[in-house]
């Protein structure tokens, strides 16, 4: 397992990083980082969109949801069977932001290693973005940026609901929404600025996507 990460996903994400920063980043590491982002996000850009989008629906079909749970609490088996129903209806897979962070668990655990590994081997010769911040060090600027940004990341994926209307999803992502964030940012705080530059642009480009998924839900009226 060990060699097939190491091959497979830790050494490409090296080479097309340290590819990016001799050849079309000034040789500037920050640069480097957003070309890379860039590129990840295209890469795997089908995913990730699938994935927000189902997790949006599942935020807006909730009053629905609720209604088969309420309706066939008493046969589980038939519940399930609706919800089924309804999930096709929709062509929506409640597991894919599971799915998702499966995917990307690698991807961001390779990058934890390249940056704790070879930002001070040679390889890159210059760890700040535009002279400003050493991305190689920890900062607690970087750490706020990111869970501000996760911030209005949840916020955005959060259904609105109607006032008194129960949304047991909504509910969580209420708590979610300050939970997610305060774990990121004490996380990021003790890693290099590298890793949470890298977050700042990974949600930058999810803010994006979460805005224009809702605009398409909000042009639906079976779904507002």
């Amino acid at each position: 397992m060990a060699y097939l990460f190491q091959t497979y996903i830790y050494a490409p994400i090296l080479y097309v990083l340290v590819f990016i920063y001799q050849n079309t980043s000034f040789h500037d590491l920050g640069v480097a980082i957003i070309e890379l982002t860039i590129l990840v996000r295209i890469v795997l850009f089908p995913i990730f969109f699938k994935s927000a989008k189902d997790q949006a629906l599942m935020q807006r079909i909730q009053p629905r949801i609720k209604e088969i749970q309420e309706k066939h609490k008493e046969n589980k088996e038939a519940q399930a069977k609706a919800l089924l129903l309804l999930y096709k209806e929709h062509k929506l897979n409640p597991f894919s932001g599971f799915f998702l962070l499966l995917l990307q668990l690698p991807v961001f655990f390779a990058l934890y290693q390249v940056f704790q590994n070879e930002l001070s081997n040679g390889l890159f010769d210059n760890l700040m973005f535009l002279g400003l911040i050493n991305l190689g060090e920890t900062s607690v600027v970087i750490a706020i940026v990111a869970a501000l940004f996760q911030f209005v990341q949840t916020k955005l994926v959060m259904a609105k609901t109607k006032r008194g209307e129960v949304n047991t999803m909504a509910s969580m992502n209420k708590i979610m929404v300050i939970v997610g964030p305060a774990i990121s940012f004490f996380v990021l705080l003790n890693l290099p600025a590298a890793l949470g530059f890298f977050w700042i642009i990974s949600t930058l480009f999810s803010i994006g996507q979460q805005l224009y998924i809702n605009k398409q839900f909000n042009a639906d009226p079976r779904l507002v």
